[in-house]
């Protein structure tokens, strides 16, 4: 009545008999559920050729977020984190299992989520967050959280390390039966939501200053040529991941299991990603990319 009949709210209220407050409060809680989407076609919009350039370059489909000049890292993310919330409610539905990573992009997308009810729908953490200061229960969890409470879904907690310090305790591990009871659950994943580490991002990525790493770790990395990680997984630009020690020792998945989950939504705020993403783009690891126009233009130049 109001979006397609050009009806105003008050001759809404007299004609379904509430009042004008409730029709507003209505209209909007159809745009925060996405029952109601806003489109703006701009002439000067360039984010639609930048859109498709991407997609047809990397075979996924993208959405980029127009900015403007002089908006701050921090502004950029929460732009970015209200549309990749946007694009992925639609996509949760019951029966799923969803994984999702935690970092500083997604306590950004969690915020922002809209309430959906699903049914026997699971989200499942995809990587331990724990380090030598802090298990990292509580920083995870309430990502977690906001995710199970929009969807109505199950939430399953990884009370484990983000990294073990010697492979063999990560292998004794794997084998108990509750954290085979997780590793199954992250095994059929059909939507995995995640950003992408990166050092030199403007909102630096929460493994690489939360005490997740020590200087030796660092060293080892930038010698073995790693731009970045998904769920504190390590590539290199060129998408390869062999022989990166410190996968070993991560409690992520593996990332050729990640990239047989059918949907894997990448969320990506600030250029200084762009390294990083461009190597999770050659390792096939993403189906779905949001970032912001100024990532996407540096992307595109790559």
């Amino acid at each position: 009545m109001y979006y397609l009949q050009n009806l105003t709210m008050e001759a809404i209220a007299r004609e379904l008999r509430i009042s004008r407050s409730t029709v507003s409060r209505l209209l909007s809680h159809a745009r925060s559920t996405g029952l109601v989407e806003i489109k703006i076609n701009s002439a000067a919009d360039r984010a639609p050729a930048l859109e498709k350039e991407i997609s047809s370059r990397f075979g996924i489909h993208a959405k980029v977020v127009p900015v403007v000049e002089g908006v701050s890292p921090a502004q950029i993310l929460q732009r970015v984190a209200v549309q990749a919330a946007h694009h992925i409610n639609p996509l949760i539905d019951s029966d799923a299992i969803v994984g999702v990573a935690w970092g500083s992009t997604l306590t950004a997308v969690s915020q922002h989520l809209g309430v959906k009810d699903t049914h026997d729908s699971t989200v499942v953490q995809m990587n331990g967050a724990g380090n030598f200061r802090t298990s990292g229960i509580t920083y995870a969890s309430e990502i977690l959280q906001r995710f199970g409470h929009a969807y109505g879904a199950r939430v399953v907690q990884f009370p484990v390390p983000a990294f073990f310090d010697h492979t063999e305790t990560k292998e004794a591990m794997w084998r108990e039966r509750p954290v085979k009871r997780v590793l199954d659950l992250q095994a059929r994943m059909n939507i995995a939501i995640f950003g992408v580490g990166s050092m030199e991002a403007g909102v630096p990525s929460h493994v690489y200053n939360g005490a997740y790493l020590d200087e030796e770790d660092l060293e080892d990395l930038m010698a073995e040529g790693v731009v970045g990680d998904v769920a504190t997984m390590f590539y290199r630009v060129d998408g390869t991941w062999d022989g990166i020690s410190l996968n070993a020792r991560s409690t992520g998945p593996e990332l050729g299991q990640l990239r047989q989950v059918p949907r894997r939504i990448c969320v990506v705020a600030g250029e200084a990603k762009t390294t990083s993403l461009l190597g999770a783009l050659r390792a096939g690891l993403v189906t779905d990319l949001i970032l912001d126009e100024n990532s996407a233009r540096r992307l595109a130049s790559c």
